[in-house]
């Protein structure tokens, strides 16, 4: 048990940074674009990749990835991750061409996944013996993601303006560098390590083939449409892997993903609700970019700038977070959340979407979404960790970010579908019902949080045998 508050926040530190890294590749590339397709000779469609190289890397290796920090340890993969992102990161700055840059993108990815499910199962046992301060752990965590994406897009084009695109991909290295370091002296071995712990070869190929083929062939939607073969026969292999995934696992005798944690309320209605919020955000952000840029006429970056808001409220809601559980319980934050993100919604597609309306008309809807989303998840995510022992924390992890990003991906093809027309009434339209749909969704992942999220008071202190 630790005792010290000093080592427990040195190793809060220590997955901060693995968080901070893992948002920052989510953003701070996209800036960049243009000018490694002018050096690459990249088309578009290369280019796109270099983005979705990232999120196809990490999606697809979150389950494999928490299943490995379980029977290994959280530390050992821990480490894994950071000298896997920081090579990857070498080779995409030295990359010569396009296959090579997303090739690396896609080994980053992968590097990404190592970090986010062991980070949280190291908070997991770091902070085992006070449930109250692991919440508010948990809301610092997310809250050092939320920081990152904000400044990623202005720390790109910093870094592009000074050093050229390759610098964007340098910057990871200090900050793997300090990561590894902090893990080393901070996080204990044996942290969430459970040596016999079988390794489920079929389930974790079917997994990765299930993922593969449906965030591949979602990601290819904006390009060739829902009807084309590539789109329907990536979702079709998608379904029959995960058919037999669900077969397999269920008959294993040591899966990678043991069905029984589905039998808990709390950690499948918090999978649902992550799905759900997820869908939600991740497919708002891309339309209402499309429409700003797109039917607006905004540029790239004052379209950035009037997503500021989003960030910021994200950053002070996510620590606000793990006070009100510790005070309240889990299900309160999460519940409230679900309710004020719905009226942001709400709010957005009511007043903050017209051919005359400017950014202060968006504000109150773009202020009360990552208000009511950083007020719910860091709850949804201590949900999770608390519904399983020490040694099932990666796989849990895992398998809520693994159920986000499907339900980001799934959101953006979706509701981008639904503004595709370049006729401004058209996307507009689209985007009002994206947002009604959202507000709804939000509201069903309350009612999600109310019903099986545990009515237990305080988020207590865990005694000690």
């Amino acid at each position: 048990m630790k005792t010290a508050t000093t080592p427990s926040r040195a190793v809060l530190l220590a997955c901060s940074f693995a968080f901070i890294i893992v948002q920052l590749d989510v953003t701070i590339v996209n800036v960049a674009l243009p000018r490694m397709g002018r050096d690459l000779g990249a088309s578009v469609g290369d280019l796109q990749w270099v983005v979705d190289a990232y999120t196809l890397g990490f999606a697809v290796f979150l389950l494999s990835a928490g299943v490995l920090g379980d029977k290994f340890g959280s530390r050992r993969v821990f480490l894994a991750g950071f000298w896997l992102f920081t090579l990857a990161s070498l080779a995409c700055a030295a990359a010569t061409g396009a296959v090579m840059l997303n090739l690396a993108r896609a080994v980053q990815g992968i590097g990404a996944a190592l970090l986010v499910p062991s980070s949280l199962a190291i908070l997991n046992a770091a902070y085992a013996h006070d449930k109250a301060q692991l919440a508010k752990a948990v809301g610092w965590w997310t809250a050092a993601g939320g920081v990152s994406i904000a400044i990623g897009p202005v720390l790109g084009a910093v870094l592009l303006e000074l050093a050229g695109w390759r610098s964007i991909f340098w910057v990871n290295i200090p900050l793997c560098l300090a990561g590894g370091w902090l893990t080393l002296r901070t996080v204990p071995a044996a942290a969430g390590k459970d040596p016999g712990r079988a390794f489920d070869m079929p389930g974790q190929l079917l997994a990765v083939v299930a993922l593969t083929a449906f965030i591949g062939a979602v990601i290819e939607v904006h390009a060739l449409g829902w009807t084309h073969a590539v789109v329907q026969g990536g979702l079709a292999l998608a379904a029959a892997a995960f058919a037999v995934f669900l077969l397999v696992e269920e008959r294993s005798k040591a899966p990678m993903l043991p069905l029984a944690l589905f039998r808990s309320a709390g950690f499948s209605g918090a999978v649902a609700f992550g799905v759900l919020v997820n869908f939600a955000y991740y497919g708002v952000i891309f339309v209402l970019s499309f429409y700003l840029q797109s039917v607006r006429g905004y540029t790239a970056l004052a379209a950035g700038v009037m997503f500021l808001p989003l960030t910021g409220t994200f950053i002070f809601s996510n620590i606000a977070s793990g006070r009100v559980s510790a005070r309240t319980g889990l299900r309160t934050p999460m519940i409230v959340g679900g309710v004020i993100g719905a009226g942001g919604y709400a709010l957005l597609g009511l007043f903050g979407i017209s051919d005359h309306a400017g950014f202060w008309a968006m504000l109150p809807g773009l202020a009360l979404i990552p208000a009511g989303m950083g007020l719910a998840v860091p709850a949804m995510t201590t949900s999770i960790l608390s519904s399983v022992g020490t040694g099932q924390a990666g796989t849990a992890s895992a398998v809520l970010n693994t159920a986000r990003q499907v339900g980001g991906a799934l959101g953006v093809a979706v509701y981008g579908s639904m503004v595709a027309s370049v006729y401004p009434g058209a996307a507009m339209s689209g985007l009002r019902i994206a947002l009604a749909i959202s507000a709804v969704l939000l509201l069903a992942a309350a009612g999600i949080a109310w019903q099986c999220v545990g009515r237990a008071g305080r988020v207590g202190r865990v005694s000690e045998a």
